[in-house]
């Protein structure tokens, strides 16, 4: 309890004018940031007030708490300790001794013992109904205005009521008393034989309890009124305070409106200077007021729209493109070649070890047929960046075939369905080429683009001195002074892909010619893609765990469609 809280004071209170009864020094809990305070408290006619020193006690106290309502409670560990509380409010004090605490809290429990306050006792009223009484701080009118002036909250309030019932209950209760022995009929005959009889009617005075109905009166009186004055000041304050939640709800509203017509304004002379789509920042992002689930179902809808888009571009097709074998020549003397070289070696020495060999952690996601599909949670700047590892098994192709169809770009339209437009920026060679594409937006996701050189090589057959060599393409991202990176209205992709083909031949019997049932291709394809920008982890993983499995079932499918009835390329 801070020390300027006045939820229990009475500024006009008349407790200096009565004898002090107790007082001292106590420690008193003030805040965490000032801990416990010395403070002059003192005790006296019922009523508990502190002030800051023995010096400021003329002007007025700080707090006072009613004892009658008063709850007593030593501390559970602090021998020194008690807390003195009112409903809500609670004074945390500590002596310097056990034997001061102990002196402190029999004088509490003394005064709230002897208070007649919900005791029903008949000498209640005495005390406490008189017009005198209801002038203390606690009941008069004049303390109503006071609460009003020191801003007291509707719980106190509440108390006080309570306060008010009980005075009046007593008061019923002496009268019904007194109406009861007046009505009773033992009562009435003494009445009677006294008349005839001609005794005094003093002796029948002696058995009626005697009550000021002056006294009473006025309390009756003071108490209503103080009544009425306590529920009009509740109404009040429900009011005030329903007045300030609509000024609130109102300046809320005025801000949010000025904000969004701002934004609209920025976003408006955005466009009409730069001549620019809105940014990644205002589709997506960790603020992003979508959800999870919702933000899936969008991209879902989206994935499955450009598949519907891709089988009827396959449908209005018409013939197939013949195999023409790409010739391989070096690109030695140009500047990525040491980056590109290193890279393509690095990647297929990866593909090439077992799941278990490449590292721990590695999890089945997928599985179909002779498909395995493997996957490792990770996680750069808050993005999923799960390295995928895949391993499959084609029948009637080989790893020439799907490498010549994956990397040449005159086929890339027909099996990669997120492609919105493709350019190749640089022939760095006949085996190495830089791609700028950008993918089709999936709301509510910005679009993506990517930018990559990609290398086709052919590798020796460790293996198998004698069968078809292995064959690797290998994208992963790069720069190009035409493309800048963050310069457009697209979130930039970087990727490294990998994808290994091996060749196996199944004799035929008797010497005949080899053919399409001789040939299996065995498909080891990872990468590791960064796919910027920001969306949820939760998203991420159900788009890859639903769509890289696709990829390799359409990818071979497509191949196979391709390379049906055409001679084989070893």
């Amino acid at each position: 309890m801070a020390d300027g809280d006045h939820a229990n004071s009475s500024e006009d209170s008349d407790t200096d004018c009565a004898p002090h009864e107790l007082q001292g020094v106590l420690h008193k809990w003030t805040n965490y940031i000032h801990g416990w305070q010395d403070r002059w408290i003192v005790l006296t006619a019922g009523t508990l007030s502190y002030y800051k020193s023995e010096q400021e006690s003329n002007y007025g106290c700080r707090g006072a708490l009613t004892l009658a309502k008063a709850t007593i409670k030593p501390h559970e560990f602090d021998e020194c300790r008690f807390d003195v509380s009112v409903n809500d409010c609670v004074w945390y004090l500590r002596a310097d001794t056990v034997e001061d605490k102990q002196h402190w809290v029999e004088a509490l429990e003394s005064y709230k013992a002897e208070s007649g306050y919900g005791t029903g006792s008949e000498n209640s009223l005495r005390r406490h109904g008189s017009s005198v009484s209801l002038q203390s701080n606690t009941f008069s009118t004049a303390s109503s205005s006071s609460f009003k002036r020191t801003g007291r909250n509707l719980h106190e309030k509440l108390a006080e009521l309570q306060t008010f019932k009980d005075i009046l209950g007593g008061q019923i209760d002496t009268l019904q008393r007194y109406f009861d022995i007046c009505a009773d009929a033992d009562v009435i005959t003494k009445c009677k034989d006294d008349t005839n009889g001609g005794n005094d009617i003093s002796t029948i005075n002696k058995d009626l309890p005697a009550i000021d109905f002056k006294g009473e009166a006025i309390t009756f009186r003071t108490t209503t009124a103080a009544v009425l004055d306590t529920v009009a000041h509740c109404v009040d304050l429900v009011s005030q305070r329903e007045d300030s939640w609509h000024k609130r709800l109102d300046r809320e509203l005025d801000r949010r409106r000025r904000v969004e017509n701002l934004a609209k304004s920025y976003l408006e002379q955005l466009q009409k200077v730069h001549n620019v789509h809105p940014g990644p920042d205002l589709e997506e992002g960790p603020h992003s007021v979508i959800a999870d689930d919702e933000f899936y179902d969008a991209v879902e809808s989206g994935l499955d729209k450009m598949e519907e888009e891709q089988e009827l571009r396959e449908r209005l097709k018409n013939g197939l493109v013949p195999i023409t074998p790409p010739p391989m020549s070096p690109a030695t003397q140009h500047r990525l070649w040491p980056e590109i070289d290193r890279l393509v070696k690095q990647q297929v020495d990866m593909a090439r070890l077992g799941v278990g060999e490449c590292g721990a952690g590695w999890q089945l996601f997928a599985e179909d047929g002779e498909m395995r599909m493997y996957r490792r949670e990770e996680e750069v700047d808050g993005m999923v960046v799960d390295p995928l590892k895949a391993v499959h098994t084609v029948k009637g192709i080989t790893g020439h075939e799907l490498c010549h169809f994956f990397f040449n770009p005159q086929y890339r339209y027909d099996w990669e369905t997120t492609l919105e437009n493709m350019t190749v920026l640089e022939t760095i060679a006949d085996d190495t080429l830089q791609f700028y594409q950008v993918h089709k937006r999936i709301w509510p996701a910005s679009q993506r683009e990517s930018l990559f050189w990609s290398h086709m090589r052919r590798f020796p057959n460790d293996q198998d001195r004698d069968g078809p060599d292995m064959w690797a393409v290998v994208n992963n991202s790069t720069e190009h002074p035409t493309h800048p990176l963050n310069s457009g209205k697209c979130v930039r992709i970087f990727l490294t892909v990998c994808l290994l083909c091996q060749t196996r031949i199944d004799p035929p019997k008797d010497g005949a010619a080899i053919t399409r049932d001789n040939v299996t291709c065995k498909i080891t394809y990872c990468s590791v893609v960064n796919p910027g920008g920001w969306a949820p982890a939760s998203v991420l993983r159900a788009v890859y765990k639903r769509e890289y499995p696709k990829f390799l079932k359409r990818f071979t499918a497509f191949v196979i469609s391709q390379t049906k009835d055409k001679p084989i390329m070893f």
